[in-house]
């Protein structure tokens, strides 16, 4: 132990010594390390962002999508059977995370007249499953449903056309038609395409506009049936499908009911595809200047030669010239390495990752800096210095005494 802390002390020395050096040396080292651990490190993190946009238009995966209808006339099931049939087979296998859309426009009383608004009537559980994460306010949840105001959570073009910049007013909107509802905007998301209005209800509220059997035709007009999604195991998938269209064709007898995945497929991947050529890419950058290290190396022990062969006549055997040659390479890039992963971190947890990858729109899982790709910089500054440190100390050792001296 005495001996490897004497080759540390005696390697560390040299760098002190050296630093003019040393430091000329290890400027490329820093950028390969700094480099490639903030692209490593932002390439982990678009990969998260990437999968929460594919994720907020189809769920997570896996979700499957189930929905039912009359062969023969196309029409939807009837609501109450539907919630029933739906209630039972969530309770009978203890579905974590099941969510309920009905698609439709609903008829809004803007300050510039009635508007008929792109709008989903969901459960609360579909924002986890889509990661839906407002701008602004919160998204929809149980205490909604017992609420005698309706809940809706709206896109920014919305509050535009209602004329209110932001919550902090506590705005409503007024759901028209022959018995008008006011209902409540509590949350903002950043959703559609130009001035496309877009609107989120709460599934079911306490009034009496939601207890009877229909809603007002004037005031919302709803397309198609009602869709009912599942987060299940990736690997069940094929088994849950089957079981769901067994069981609400039983309950729901008559009916066609038909199951998929809605998740987009591939892109785990896609994503391990993008993670491994981001690896690559830092990788080469690393080795170019780990290239740089060792041509200063080769220049220096050249340099050395004189002091080397003073030290091998005076009783210093092979293996420490060579474990200090060595070691003075690999402390300098150890080095060079950590500061280049504190400064890729000061970086990356810095820069606003939400506006420059993902529109604004809050990363639902905003991933820490990964400990992986500190780790990896480390040891690949660790191990560039070792390969770095390896030839001039393969010369360093077969100088000869004599010759050295008269260098």
């Amino acid at each position: 132990m005495t001996g490897i802390l004497g080759t540390l002390a005696e390697a560390w020395d040299e760098v002190r010594v050296h630093k003019a050096r040393v430091l000329l040396s290890l400027v490329g080292v820093f950028l390969a390390v700094f480099a490639m651990t903030t692209v490593t490190a932002l390439g982990l993190m678009v990969a998260q962002v990437q999968q929460e946009v594919g994720e907020r238009s189809g769920g997570r995966a896996a979700t499957v999508a189930v929905s039912a209808w009359d062969p023969n006339t196309g029409m939807p099931p009837d609501g109450a059977e539907w919630d029933a049939a739906v209630a039972d087979l969530v309770e009978r296998y203890d579905i974590a995370t099941a969510a309920t859309i009905a698609w439709g426009e609903t008829r809004f009383r803007m300050p510039g007249g009635t508007m008929a608004v792109q709008t989903r009537r969901v459960s609360p559980n579909y924002g986890d499953l889509h990661r839906i994460e407002p701008i602004e306010g919160r998204w929809l949840r149980e205490g909604d449903r017992e609420s005698l105001s309706p809940s809706v959570v709206v896109n920014e073009a919305f509050m535009t056309a209602l004329g209110v910049p932001d919550l902090s007013s506590r705005p409503t909107v007024v759901i028209g038609g022959a018995d008008p509802v006011r209902a409540t905007v509590v949350g903002v998301v950043r959703e559609g395409y130009g001035d496309e209005l877009v609107a989120y209800r709460i599934d079911r509220s306490a009034g009496p506009w939601d207890a009877t059997t229909a809603l007002d035709p004037a005031a919302a007009m709803y397309a198609g049936p009602s869709t009912l999604e599942l987060w299940v195991p990736a690997d069940q998938t094929d088994q849950v499908m089957e079981t769901v269209r067994h069981d609400l064709a039983l309950a729901l007898p008559g009916l066609q009911v038909d199951t998929y995945r809605s998740d987009p497929q591939g892109a785990e991947e896609t994503i391990a595809m993008l993670r491994l050529a981001i690896r690559g890419a830092g990788t080469v950058v690393l080795i170019l200047g780990g290239l740089g290290v060792l041509n200063i190396g080769l220049v220096t022990v050249r340099q050395r030669i004189r002091e080397i062969g003073v030290r091998r006549s005076f009783g210093a055997t092979s293996g420490r010239i060579f474990a200090a040659v060595m070691l003075e390479s690999v402390c300098a890039t150890a080095l060079a390495g950590l500061l280049a992963v504190g400064a890729a971190i000061v970086l990356v947890r810095n820069l606003p990752l939400d506006q420059l990858l993902n529109d604004g729109i809050p990363i639902a899982d905003m991933p820490g800096f990964p400990v992986a790709a500190a780790v990896e910089g480390l040891i690949a500054a660790t191990a560039v210095g070792a390969l770095a440190g390896l030839l001039p100390a393969t010369i360093a050792v077969r100088a000869k005494v004599i010759d050295a001296i008269r260098f």
